[in-house]
């Protein structure tokens, strides 16, 4: 290859300096030895790269073309050489973070925002999963860490688990669905009687768990918690919400709570992380979501 770091560091000199020797002074080298690198790589491109007339060195239009394209590549180096750097000291380059889909994205996005004060310069990659989803994504390695896993774990190791809190759950339906009028509490018969909103499992490999859903109900399937909230408050269906969840639709006048013979026990909500994952971002997330009342403020944001 033609080109060079160092060759574009040089042209970058000269045209912010204006002059051969100036660069060269900026760059603590002989003007010699600024004007063979810039001669070296014209004679090689065997292209003129700079209009040498005048006292002011000046880009010809194919070394202005050069140098913009290629302090693209300058900055990509040097965002690299910190990268290495920081991987170095212990921070990772990138952290893989699964979240449940009942934390909602201003929870995870207030995450972020106060993790990179911290300056460490690691890739934040969040994924939203359901159900098994956040295990499965942990155990395969598509995801560093899971916040808010629903349940028990999956037999094997090779993950640590730390309890957020217990989620309590309310069955709510939209003011005008029928069942907002029928008598409490709600039987099995009633409910059956009518569509559920559920959120699918996203286990690719583990298998599929379902909760809160009556064999043989009729479905409307969508994509997150913050959505199935929304299908219930349209009449599109009924179904249990996180309590923390529905109270603000409740207080809009947006959802009713009904109590039901059977109601959905309450579920642990757990951070796991993959225990070989041992980086600086990773401990920096373990410490800020396992804070005392951090599940109760996110679920509440």
């Amino acid at each position: 290859m033609r080109l060079s770091l160092d060759a574009l560091l040089v042209i970058d000199a000269i045209d912010r300096k204006g002059s051969f020797a100036a660069a060269a002074h900026e760059l603590h080298r002989v003007p010699s030895a600024v004007t063979y690198t810039v001669r070296k790589l014209e004679d090689d491109l065997d292209v003129p790269l700079f209009d040498r007339r005048g006292h002011r060195a000046k880009l010809t239009v194919a070394g202005r073309e050069l140098l913009t394209e290629g302090r693209h590549l300058l900055r990509a180096a040097g965002n690299l050489e910190a990268r290495v750097k920081r991987v170095a000291t212990g921070w990772e380059a990138e952290l893989r973070i699964a979240c449940d889909g009942i934390i909602p994205a201003a929870a995870t996005l207030e995450l972020a925002r106060d993790f990179y004060t911290q300056d460490a310069d690691t890739r934040l990659r969040f994924m939203t999963e359901v159900l098994g989803g956040s295990w499965d994504a942990v155990v395969s390695g598509r995801a560093d860490m899971a916040i808010g896993a629903s349940g028990e774990g999956p037999a094997g190791g090779g993950y640590q688990v730390r309890p957020l809190g217990e989620i309590d759950w309310v069955f709510a339906v939209a003011p005008s669905h029928p069942l907002a009028r029928t008598q409490e509490p709600l039987t099995r018969a009633d409910i059956l009687a009518h569509r559920a909103v559920v959120v699918a499992d996203s286990s690719r490999n583990l298998p599929p768990r379902t909760t809160g859903l009556l064999s043989g109900q009729d479905t409307l399937t969508i994509a997150d918690t913050a959505a199935k909230l929304q299908a219930q408050a349209m009449g599109l269906g009924v179904g249990y919400l996180p309590q923390c969840l529905a109270a603000a639709a409740v207080a809009r006048g947006e959802l009713v709570i009904k109590q039901t013979e059977e109601p959905k026990v309450s579920q642990m909500s757990s951070l796991v992380w993959r225990t070989a994952h041992r980086g600086k971002a990773l401990k920096w997330f373990v410490d800020r979501i396992c804070a005392p009342g951090w599940l109760d403020r996110a679920l509440c944001v």
